[in-house]
């Protein structure tokens, strides 16, 4: 699987490192040495990193108006590079990374590496993988009531039942991972339903062994895509 990611900066020698170490990594690079144009760019598409060159005149501006945004998306870290600079001013950005120029290799290795991290991170928070298998759901008044899993992501579980879901109490959902031996067994609540027996349940109690064998899976099914 391969990211993305937009580095604004014009010194090409610092340049050239980064897309040895980010193509390691399998993140694509895209150089825009202009920040106006790198805002552009940021409404136009989507990355999974930015990498800004704080020294590059009219950076500031640019980061100022990201961290302003409120679309801009959490799970994308903001990382700065920077000649000798004052810490304070460094983390008044806001930006989750930084490190030095002239870049040392190890140092930015390290940085980036944290980075894809918290990518991959967000991207599987979100990740909803669409999946028909049976689940048993029960609430008061109805136990092992059978339905089917449309999809499922580490917060809740998305089915389909032969009647509309009313229910304001707990519901306990029930269903096995296909390749695996474990069952999830999760206490939910009704987050939405469609009236036509379509409905979204959200986990609000998940026993920690089994939200790990959840996550793994889970992780399993999106990198093999």
């Amino acid at each position: 699987m391969t990211l993305s990611s937009l580095v604004v900066s014009r010194d090409w020698q610092e340049v050239s490192v980064l897309e040895c170490i980010l193509g390691g990594m399998q993140i694509d690079v895209d150089i825009e040495p202009r920040p106006e144009r790198a805002q552009q760019k940021l409404s136009r598409k989507k990355i999974d990193a930015l990498i800004v060159d704080w020294d590059l005149v009219g950076c500031d501006r640019l980061v100022d108006q990201i961290q302003h945004d409120a679309q801009w998306p959490q799970h994308v870290p903001l990382v700065l590079m920077s000649g000798p600079c004052p810490k304070r001013e460094l983390d008044a950005t806001g930006a989750l990374f930084t490190f030095e120029k002239p870049i040392s290799v190890e140092q930015a290795v390290r940085t980036l590496s944290a980075a894809r991290n918290l990518i991959l991170d967000g991207r599987l928070r979100y990740h909803r993988e669409s999946i028909e298998i049976p689940v048993s759901l029960s609430w008061k008044g109805r136990k092992g009531v059978r339905a089917d899993l449309m999809n499922l992501s580490q917060g809740g579980v998305g089915v389909h039942i032969n009647s509309a879901i009313v229910c304001h109490e707990p519901i306990t959902v029930s269903f096995k991972l296909p390749g695996t031996r474990t069952t999830v067994r999760a206490q939910g609540e009704l987050a939405w339903t469609d009236g036509s027996g379509r409905a979204g349940i959200r986990f609000v109690d998940l026993a920690p062994r089994q939200q790990r064998g959840l996550q793994l899976w889970l992780a399993r099914q999106y990198f093999a895509d």
